[in-house]
């Protein structure tokens, strides 16, 4: 890396994505959490179509864009969205170190941009987002709604796999058993009232079997658990009553066709 790079690269920090740029040097290199988020993409990479030629995708809190630029590499048209200028900065450098300016499409945006737009994509990657939301369903809920053929789906959970009770669900449950919703298996978030590992922006953590059901009451079928809070989900069409509310909390008139 010249003395240029390297003195741009400090500039921009600090970086929460380690990205490898193409001289060698990387963003990050002592992430507390590893090769961040190169790892993450390792397990979600084989599950994902070998080809995105003329895929269409959103790369939702994209951060210094390294899945927006993993997708663009595997040839997909991709817009990154981010509400954090910061990021977004260190993001348009890195795109033009990859050549990826024709491919990589950045924006200042949050995910409950996507209520107010009709804009569709073939892919949606929303990970590392949902639990730092204050209205996590009505995120999901417009995710699912612009989702063509997949959504990658991945949060911060109250339990591992090891530890993943079987789901349950009480269709008959009287008013006096409700105490059985405190059942492990049962769909539960936790909310954080101030903080969670020093973040004052985590604000709910879900046990496994609430991710799914709020995956499936957006409309979302879960194809696959490929590793540790990740999910693969295809759109499957929410309910009208949902799209309705949708269009309500977007402020627009009318609803979202099925």
């Amino acid at each position: 890396m010249t003395l240029q790079s390297r003195g741009t690269v400090e500039k921009l920090g600090p970086w929460f994505h380690n990205l490898h740029l193409p001289d060698g040097r990387q963003t990050a290199p002592d992430h507390p959490l590893g090769d961040f988020p190169r790892f993450k993409w390792l397990e979600l990479e084989p599950h994902l179509p070998g080809s995105l030629d003329g895929w269409t995708a959103l790369d939702i809190g994209c951060n210094a864009g390294f899945y927006s630029f993993s997708l663009a590499e595997r040839g997909a048209t991709v817009v990154g969205i981010d509400a954090d200028e910061h990021y977004l900065r260190q993001a348009r450098w890195a795109r033009s170190l990859f050549g990826l300016d024709d491919r990589v499409e950045l924006r200042r945006q949050t995910v409950y941009d996507l209520a107010r737009s009709d804009e569709t994509f073939d892919l949606i990657l929303f990970m590392g987002v949902l639990y730092h939301l204050r209205h996590p369903l009505l995120a999901l809920d417009a995710v699912a709604a612009r989702a063509r053929r997949l959504v990658v789906l991945q949060t911060l959970t109250v339990e591992t796999d090891s530890a993943r009770p079987e789901p349950r669900r009480f269709p008959n449950l009287r008013w006096e058993e409700r105490e059985r919703l405190r059942d492990p298996g049962w769909p539960q978030m936790l909310f954080v009232e101030r903080r969670l590992f020093g973040d004052p922006t985590n604000w709910w953590v879900p046990s496994h079997a609430a991710v799914e059901a709020m995956a499936r009451s957006a409309g979302l079928e879960v194809l696959e658990h490929p590793a540790q809070e990740l999910w693969l989900c295809r759109p499957a069409g929410a309910k009208q009553v949902v799209l309705d509310e949708l269009c309500a909390a977007a402020g627009r008139a009318g609803g979202l066709a099925r």
